[in-house]
């Protein structure tokens, strides 16, 4: 293991800048569902299923709306999708706390739709600054860089809400969203490369020629992925609740997102990677016994230690290999397509493992979804070695090829420029 992939990677022109933004950048999305969580159950005087509704609502909008934004940003360009995406944020958390409960679940919807396609934005546009050969370590600064995100963005949200209040929550959310959709927009990171931009003739390459079996197969792992992580933290709570130490909660995840953080870095410096698929079920079986150690809180962080690591390098893994199958053309609506996946995998996986636990106990709900999330790796390992994944290319001979060559190949070498 050697530092250099990353001395590589972070020394390319916008690299670092990029990175850099995209942890504060992602905080206030890492937030919203929170803020929004804590607003409905202690402003509204709602219950937790009410809460969690809106949470649902805000989260089903996101899924629908990433790939269509993806695509206007492949059709438009950034900046334009950044600039509406801003004032639906602004408008609707500026808004919400005057809604009341039936508006708010619709507004939600509406928001999520426009949300700030942000975790698509910053891979699609590494995909465009870093050549082929050096995004994986890429990737796995990305990948901790939303777990930093995920550490610091959620617990803000808790801070405000409980030491100020809700409402001071959102308004913050609602900031931070237009902050960041404002750097971006400034900043305006290459969404292509500049051998990668397509000639400007209206014609456009077929979503049958891109979205293939294979590409469809690392959507499926990211989904999975997801799944599995969902409904660990689920899991996670509800042992600790169990064994009456929900105060040590914040230790137990801070102990989970540093081994995400260790496991995301040593994927980056190795010098060969894994397969998607293959991280992922190694992801699934490392989960099945973790409630093995849900007597004790620093049991249980023990047991999290060989799926933690796994975490960080399977989310990048999926990023790299959708960067590498997609073209360049139609890259933005396939990373939104790859964030719609793993938003998917996260809604299905906390109930999902809630109603296992709620019928038997916490260590059933790690079982539960480690299994879920073999069941639905395996079939993808077996395809995988039955057929091997190709970049897809446009053919030579179809009236697209002059389009769509340049945007489609694979075959990036050559440090890419804006």
């Amino acid at each position: 293991m050697t530092l250099t992939p990353y001395r590589e990677a972070l020394a390319l022109p916008g690299v670092a800048r990029l990175l850099a933004l995209s942890v504060l950048a992602r905080m206030p999305n890492t937030a919203a569902g929170v803020a929004l969580t804590l607003y409905v159950v202690l402003e509204l005087r709602r219950g937790y299923a009410a809460a969690g509704l809106a949470g649902t609502a805000l989260t089903v909008g996101a899924a629908i709306g990433a790939p269509v934004l993806g695509r206007l940003v492949d059709r438009h360009g950034l900046r334009p999708v950044l600039a509406g995406s801003v004032v639906a944020q602004g408008t609707f958390w500026a808004v919400a706390q005057a809604l009341p409960y039936p508006a708010l679940l619709v507004a939600a919807v509406l928001a999520g739709l426009l949300s700030l396609p942000v975790f698509s934005v910053i891979r699609q546009s590494l995909a465009a600054l870093v050549p082929a050969a050096q995004r994986r370590p890429a990737y796995a600064l990305d990948s901790m860089s939303v777990e930093l995100s995920f550490m610091i963005g959620p617990a803000l949200a808790v801070l405000l809400a409980t030491a100020v209040s809700p409402r001071v929550a959102i308004l913050a959310v609602g900031a931070g969203l237009v902050a960041a959709g404002s750097a971006l927009f400034a900043v305006d990171p290459p969404i292509r490369a500049r051998h990668e931009e397509p000639v400007r003739t209206g014609v456009r390459i077929a979503r049958r020629e891109w979205l293939t079996p294979h590409l469809l197969g690392v959507l499926a792992v990211g989904a999975a992925s997801t799944l599995v992580l969902g409904g660990t933290d689920v899991a996670l709570i509800a042992a600790l609740r169990a064994s009456d130490q929900l105060a040590l909660s914040s230790v137990v995840l801070a102990a989970w997102g540093a081994y995400s953080l260790v496991g995301g870095f040593a994927y980056g410096a190795a010098r060969r990677g894994m397969p998607p698929v293959g991280l992922m079920v190694a992801l699934a079986v490392a989960t099945i016994p973790v409630g093995l150690g849900a007597g004790s809180w620093w049991t249980l962080g023990l047991a999290l230690a060989p799926a933690g690591l796994l975490c960080a390098p399977t989310i990048a893994a999926t990023s790299d290999a959708v960067s590498r199958l997609a073209p360049a053309a139609v890259r933005g609506e396939a990373m939104g397509l790859h964030g719609s996946a793993m938003t998917v995998g996260m809604a299905v996986g906390a109930p999902l493992t809630g109603a296992v636990i709620d019928a038997s106990t916490p260590t059933w709900g790690f079982a539960a979804v480690g299994t879920a999330g073999l069941l639905l790796a395996l079939p993808l390992l077996v395809l995988r070695h039955r057929h091997r994944p190709r970049p897809v290319q446009p053919q030579p001979q179809r009236a697209t090829a002059t389009t769509t060559a340049t945007a489609g190949s694979t075959a990036r070498t050559g440090p890419a420029q804006r």
